[in-house]
C-alpha cells in the first residue's frame, strides 16, 4: 500500500507569506497619496455605471508581483512529494520438511484418483502459499531419502514434488526412517521454528529405527511433527497385485492406519495428528497447518522525497517575467 504526502523543508520561510497582504495594502495606499483625486459631485452617476479599466490594469503589475513572490516564498520553504511505502518481512523464518509416504497402498482410489496424487496436489498448494520458508520433501516406503533439501526456490521443489511416484524405492512402511531422514535434515537449522509433516497411510512394519525414538530426537531439536493419516475408515479399493499384463489388480481391502502411533509421535514434539478420509479433509488439514505455522511479520515502513521546488520556482519566474513585460509594453501607460 502506498500514500503520498506534501511537506515542506524549511517551512519557517512560509512566515514571510504573511507580509504579502500588507505589501498590497502598502502599495495602493502609497498609490492613491501620489495620485490625488478631483471629485466632481455630478460625475456620481457616471462613475457607479461606468467600469474603471485603468484601476484595474495599473494594479495587474503589482499583483502578478505579489503572486511571483508568494511563489518565490513556496519555493524557498523546500515543498517535497513524499512517498510512502509499506512492506513485511518475515522476522522468525520457519523450516518444514514434508515426509510422504510412497507405498504401493498410496495407490489406492478412496481419494480421487488416488492417494498419492492427491496428496501431491495439495502439497503443492501448501508451499505456494509460504513462499518466505524453506521446504525440504523426503519420501519414504521401506526406505527413506531426500527427495529436495531445504530450500526456498519453490519453483524446483513443486518440480520435484510432481516427479514424486510408487516404485522409486523398495515398498514397505518404514514411518521411523521416513522421520529419522526428516529430523537429520532440520537438526542443523537455525530457525527458532522446524516443523515436518509426515504423512503416512499404513502400518510401520519395516526399518531398524522405532519411530518413538526418533519423535525423542525431533523433541530434542525442538522440532515439531505434524502426524496425517490418510485413508477413509473402513474399506478402500486398493492395489492387491499385478496381472499377466503387468497393471494392477484391486479389490476392496480394509483400511489399517497405526492412529495411535501417529498421535504419540505428534503429542510428543508438540504437533498435532489429523485424519484425512478424503480430498477435501486432507486439504482443510494442510490449510490447518498452515495456519498454526504462521511466518511471524515485522511492518518495514520506506520513504523517498521529491523535490518540488523546481515548479514553484518556474511559477515565480513566468510571472515575473510577464509583470516585466506588461509593466513595459501594454501597460506602460497605466503604470
Amino acid at each position: 500500500m502506498q500514500m503520498f504526502d506534501f511537506e515542506f523543508l524549511n517551512p519557517e520561510f512560509l512566515w514571510l507569506l504573511c507580509l504579502l497582504p500588507i505589501l498590497g495594502l502598502w502599495y495602493f495606499w502609497r498609490r492613491k497619496s501620489s495620485h490625488p483625486e478631483i471629485r466632481f459631485p455630478e460625475a456620481s452617476w457616471l462613475a457607479s455605471h461606468k467600469s474603471n479599466r485603468g484601476a484595474i490594469l495599473f494594479a495587474l503589475p503589482w499583483i502578478l508581483r505579489l503572486a511571483s513572490l508568494s511563489f518565490l516564498i513556496i519555493a524557498l520553504a523546500r515543498p517535497q512529494s513524499t512517498e510512502e511505502s509499506t512492506r513485511s518481512r518475515s522476522t522468525e523464518g520457519i523450516d518444514i520438511m514434508m515426509a510422504v509416504d510412497v507405498s504401493t497402498s498410496m495407490l489406492a482410489q478412496d481419494l480421487r484418483p488416488n492417494r498419492l496424487e492427491a496428496t501431491k496436489q495439495v502439497a503443492s498448494d501448501f508451499i505456494k502459499g509460504r513462499p518466505s520458508d524453506r521446504i525440504g520433501l523426503v519420501i519414504y516406503a521401506g526406505e527413506s531419502y531426500t527427495q529436495t533439501p531445504l530450500t526456498t526456490d519453490h519453483a524446483i521443489l513443486i518440480n520435484s514434488l510432481e516427479d514424486v511416484r510408487n516404485g522409486l524405492i523398495q515398498d514397505g512402511t518404514a514411518i521411523g526412517l521416513g522421520l529419522a531422514t526428516s529430523v537429520n535434515r532440520l537438526k542443523e537449522s537455525k530457525t527458532k521454528s522446524k516443523v515436518i509433516i509426515l504423512l503416512s497411510d499404513g502400518v510401520n512394519n519395516t526399518g531398524n529405527i522405532a519411530p518413538l525414538t526418533v519423535a525423542e530426537w525431533a523433541k530434542e531439536f525442538n522440532i515439531r511433527v505434524y502426524t496425517i493419516g490418510i485413508g477413509t475408515k473402513g474399506k478402500a479399493r486398493m492395489p492387491a497385485g499385478y496381472n499377466l499384463r503387468g497393471s494392477l489388480i484391486y479389490q476392496k481391502m480394509e483400511v489399517d492406519i497405526d492412529e495411535e502411533l501417529l498421535k504419540e509421535i505428534a503429542g510428543q514434539t508438540g504437533g498435532e495428528y489429523y485424519r484425512a478420509t478424503d480430498n477435501k479433509k486432507l486439504a482443510e488439514i494442510y490449510q490447518e497447518i498452515d495456519r498454526l505455522e504462521k511466518d511471524k511479520l515485522k511492518e518495514i515502513k520506506y520513504y523517498s522525497h521529491d523535490e518540488e521546488f523546481d515548479f514553484f520556482a518556474l511559477w515565480a519566474l513566468g510571472l515575473f517575467a510577464l509583470e516585466v513585460l506588461l509593466r513595459y509594453t501594454l501597460l506602460k501607460s497605466f503604470v
